[in-house]
């Protein structure tokens, strides 16, 4: 990864763009710091960006159940696009999910089949619309005491805990094959039933339905409201990020971005530590200023 700490190391996006109407913002290495928090700087500039009537969506690889980081920054509608676009939640209403675009279960269990023959070794969780259930063998991120621990296989069948709760995204895990290569592996293997992506530094993979992506989904919002995309500034920092930054009229990597997320994106800011979300708003608004 990259770095750029100075502010003036960032690099706009081109002259001359059409006034944004909307900010979509990816959350772990963009908006929010290492830390998982939101610094005042960047709560200033959100709050600062309703008021001039720009609308925020937070837009996200993270479910539902995690999103009280920035529950109460959000104004508005209220609206998140959670689960790399496989879900929209109302944040106002703790979390309710408005909309879900499922991976088919016969679709998952193709891909979890497909992997283990090309990448033996890999272990895998379901992420379901009512939590999350793993295997044995996936490493312990962040486990769910209530969740069921079986085979993916025993997990997608249709008499398991929760079948009857759409399956929101599956996620891969190998522990020898880089980040990068496990992504490349998975994306041929998937064949048109998934849309797969990763956004942790780990070979950590997170697998959606086919044409699911942050960027459909937020394609799907933005067209309720009448936006257009060069109406759009979008941030991000890593690959689950990019379909959403080349969709977007203006975007941003952040200066810790991974290299695809750069080569897709209009513009450059800061990284996510020095506030490179709000260094771009901050300037959005003085431009607009008399």
């Amino acid at each position: 990864m990259t770095s750029a700490t100075d502010p003036q190391q960032a690099r706009p996006a081109p002259a001359g763009t059409t006034t944004p109407r909307l900010i979509a913002t990816d959350l772990d290495g963009t908006l929010l710091r290492d830390d998982k928090s939101v610094s005042d700087r960047t709560i200033a500039a959100l709050a600062a960006a309703e008021r001039a009537g720009i609308e925020v969506f937070f837009v996200t690889g993270r479910p539902a159940r995690w999103m009280d980081v920035v529950s109460d920054h959000v104004h508005g509608h209220g609206l998140a696009i959670c689960a790399n676009g496989a879900a929209v939640v109302d944040l106002h209403a703790g979390g309710k999910l408005i909309q879900v675009r499922p991976l088919a279960r016969e679709d998952a269990l193709a891909v979890v089949v497909a992997l283990r023959t090309a990448a033996p070794g890999t272990s895998f969780a379901v992420e379901l619309s009512t939590g999350i259930h793993y295997e044995p063998e996936y490493p312990p991120f962040f486990l769910d005491p209530g969740a069921t621990v079986a085979t993916a296989e025993k997990l997608l069948a249709e008499a398991t805990p929760g079948s009857g709760a759409p399956v929101v995204k599956l996620l891969a895990h190998h522990t020898e094959l880089s980040p990068d290569d496990f992504l490349t592996l998975a994306r041929a293997t998937a064949d048109q039933r998934a849309s797969v992506t990763r956004s942790s530094p780990s070979a950590l993979l997170e697998i959606s339905g086919y044409g699911v992506s942050k960027a459909s989904t937020l394609a799907q919002c933005c067209a309720e409201r009448g936006i257009s995309p060069a109406e759009v500034v979008a941030f991000g920092d890593m690959p689950n990020d990019v379909e959403m930054l080349a969709w977007a009229g203006t975007s941003y990597a952040m200066g810790n971005a991974h290299p695809d997320v750069v080569a897709a994106a209009s513009g450059r800011t800061v990284a996510n530590n020095d506030d490179g979300v709000a260094v771009v708003i901050e300037r959005i608004l003085a431009d607009r200023r008399p």
